[in-house]
């Protein structure tokens, strides 16, 4: 039985984690549920899957939800904070962890799993953006096995199996959907609404990473993701729009052989591949039907001067140090002011940009030094934003 913790549970991959694991009773439990604030949507998964702890990062709502464990006749334990979510990763109430906290506040319980040896499923982008070196050296130090659950990533996961393969690798391309914006030139992205950003074509997500992948920084974070994760340069990295989002990556061998995963657009297959592997789980999305979608995969080079973002990622890759970490940060306080609509769509790439011009890159082996490097850079574009005043 493979015990798990579902970090970010009411999420929607947290949502998708769970109806994978609903599916195999007999293999997988959900022992530990994690959330953010919503103590009434982490009550309503805790009287469905009967964890063995519930955890509320917002300390605040540490009360309703034992008091609402205890109503519904749970044993349940109810725990509260961001150091009770690290206890539990790295405790022995789970082998697996799903690690699926957005943003930075989800690096330290990553860390901790990883410390501890745990199958990490990870679908929190930003703990290898900002702390890629110190989380692979802490899964390597640990013998954590990090099976990624971003579909591209999973896609490059499955076609290179195991060292032999890897030895044997040329060059890797991460697909891209477009966004909902694709084919847009950048004079028509000034008037984009928070409500148009948020509309992706192909996938159901959270708001900020809806944002990202409109503007193409989700493609970028990939890239740097990518980076660690296959121990990969940037000279061997490609990105290339797919809107059909069928063909999740490719990878090229020396040989002039190129393997890619296909499959529909639906997140339950990663995390089923997370589960499983090297075993293959039932997922409950259906097998790819070509004709039905189609019949036609198409591909085009990404539009780097409507979408930046993009290229300021490459950027950051090459500059290395705490640049990745300074580009994140930079880039998740721009999308906040955003969606509160502080601040236009194509000011988002422009705060990012100023910021890793603004802020001087070091060395990224601490998180000490990351963490002030993520506090430099959101200084600077709060900064910026407030110069700039109110969006028109």
């Amino acid at each position: 039985m493979r015990e798990i913790a579902v970090l970010g549970a009411t999420g929607s991959i947290g949502a998708s984690a769970l109806d994978v694991i609903a599916r195999h009773p007999e293999r997988l439990r959900a022992t530990v549920l994690a959330a953010g604030s919503n103590v009434d949507a982490l009550l309503a998964l805790c009287r469905t899957h009967r964890p063995r702890h519930a955890v509320i990062a917002d300390e605040a709502g540490y009360i309703a939800l034992r008091d609402g464990l205890r109503d519904a006749g749970l044993d349940t334990e109810a725990h509260a904070g961001a150091d009770a979510i690290c206890a539990l990763a790295a405790g022995s109430d789970c082998d697996t962890v799903v690690a699926a906290i957005v943003g930075a506040a989800g690096l330290p319980s990553t860390l901790a799993a990883a410390h501890a040896g745990k199958r990490l499923l990870l679908a929190n982008k930003e703990s290898l953006v900002l702390a890629g070196e110190l989380l692979m050296q802490a899964a390597c130090n640990g013998g954590a096995t990090i099976v990624p659950i971003d579909s591209e990533h999973n896609a490059i996961f499955q076609c290179l199996p195991d060292a032999a393969a890897r030895d044997g690798l040329a060059h890797i391309t991460l697909t891209a959907s477009g966004g909902p914006f694709r084919g847009w030139r950048r004079d028509t992205l000034e008037a984009v609404t928070p409500e148009q950003a948020v509309a992706h074509p192909k996938w159901s997500m959270g708001p900020k990473i809806s944002v990202d992948s409109a503007t193409l920084m989700n493609k970028g974070l990939e890239v740097i993701e990518a980076h660690h994760l296959f121990n990969v340069e940037r000279a061997r990295i490609d990105v290339l729009v797919h809107p059909q989002s069928l063909v999740h990556s490719l990878v090229t061998f020396r040989d002039g052989s190129t393997l890619a995963q296909l499959g529909l657009p639906d997140m339950r297959t990663a995390l089923a591949v997370g589960f499983g592997w090297p075993e293959r789980l039932e997922s409950g999305v259906a097998g790819l039907d070509l004709l039905a979608q189609g019949g036609r995969l198409e591909f085009e080079a990404p539009d780097l001067d409507a979408f930046p973002c993009l290229r300021l990622a490459f950027d950051a890759l090459e500059a290395g140090g705490t640049a990745p970490a300074v580009l994140n940060a930079a880039n998740e306080v721009a999308v906040s002011a955003f969606l509160q609509r502080r601040v236009g769509f194509l000011s988002i790439p422009r705060l990012v940009e100023a910021a890793l011009s603004g802020t001087p890159a070091g060395a990224a082996d601490s998180l000490e030094g990351l963490h002030q490097a993520d506090a430099a850079a959101r200084r600077h574009v709060e900064h910026e934003i407030t110069r700039m005043g109110p969006a028109t």
